[in-house]
């Protein structure tokens, strides 16, 4: 139960970090974002990891945390500047398709969730995708490129829930900063050849700022929830992020949710009950 009410936290945060960082790529481009926000949560999390203490990572694991940092920020990127170009509820249920990654995964390596639990995992999955699938023009506001971007960064946010509970042990706070420093390093090489922008207007820096506080705190969530439960059911409840951005697009820029869209919102979150109900 512990770790599908953390991984139901991350996806809460998860969803405030996406939203704000489209949000902001549609007045600065989404690398500048990146740069800003990423190393705040770097800072963030090596403060709480030399406070927690704990036992440093294995050489393994250090690269697996590196790798899934550098895989997040490239997803990041895609991801922030597709809700920069198109629809930012579309973008996110789309990014949110990745689940099946980390689902998969847990299941190859021995998970075996109870009945209940399984059937949740389905239903959860159902309803991201009804919340992903959209009247033909919303597709076509959305574009090609948008759509495309968001499920490349859809493989991206799988993978890194893959990397994250491969990599992170009882003590998972220096897995947090290895895949932090891997994902600041990422983008340090790719403003050295894209050389952006850094001319930010005051007013951004606190939204700024908030997307790197909210990501690696769903990024920590995340990683003890996988600790705690069965990574195929930990990584649907992580996947919900996709209804709390909806919902903030809907609340905020009045995007508007269609029947589909609100069903699919229902459904998912009923997944996520019948996964609970068996723990």
């Amino acid at each position: 139960m512990l770790g599908i009410a953390l991984g139901l936290a991350s996806s809460a945060a998860w969803g405030v970090s996406d939203f704000l960082g489209g949000l902001q790529s549609r007045r600065i481009s989404a690398l500048t974002v990146l740069l800003v926000s990423q190393p705040v949560g770097l800072v963030l999390a090596l403060v709480f990891a030399l406070v927690a203490g704990g036992d440093p990572l294995s050489a393994r694991d250090m690269a697996i945390a590196v790798g899934a940092g550098a895989a997040v920020v490239l997803a990041l990127g895609a991801f922030y500047r597709a809700m920069a170009l198109g629809s930012v509820s579309v973008v996110a249920t789309v990014g949110a398709l990745g689940v099946p990654v980390p689902v998969a995964a847990g299941l190859i390596q021995g998970d075996r969730p109870a009945a209940i639990q399984a059937a949740g995992a389905v239903v959860g999955i159902t309803g991201v995708v009804l919340v992903a699938r959209e009247p033909d023009p919303e597709w076509r506001a959305a574009g090609r490129t948008s759509v495309g971007l968001a499920a490349l960064a859809a493989l991206g946010f799988g993978t890194f829930f893959l990397g994250l509970d491969a990599a992170s042990g009882p003590e998972p706070a220096w897995t947090i900063v290895a895949a932090r420093a891997g994902g600041v390093a990422t983008l340090l090489i790719a403003a050295a050849f894209a050389r952006p922008s850094m001319r930010i207007e005051r007013s951004l820096l606190p939204a700024l700022l908030a997307i790197g506080c909210f990501d690696v705190l769903a990024n920590s969530l995340f990683a003890v929830a996988t600790n705690h439960g069965l990574l195929s059911l930990v990584a649907v409840a992580g996947s919900l992020y996709s209804a709390v951005t909806v919902l903030l697009a809907r609340f905020v820029l009045g995007e508007r949710l269609a029947p589909p869209r609100r069903a699919g919102v229902f459904v998912a979150l009923a997944g996520v009950a019948m996964i609970a109900a068996g723990s």
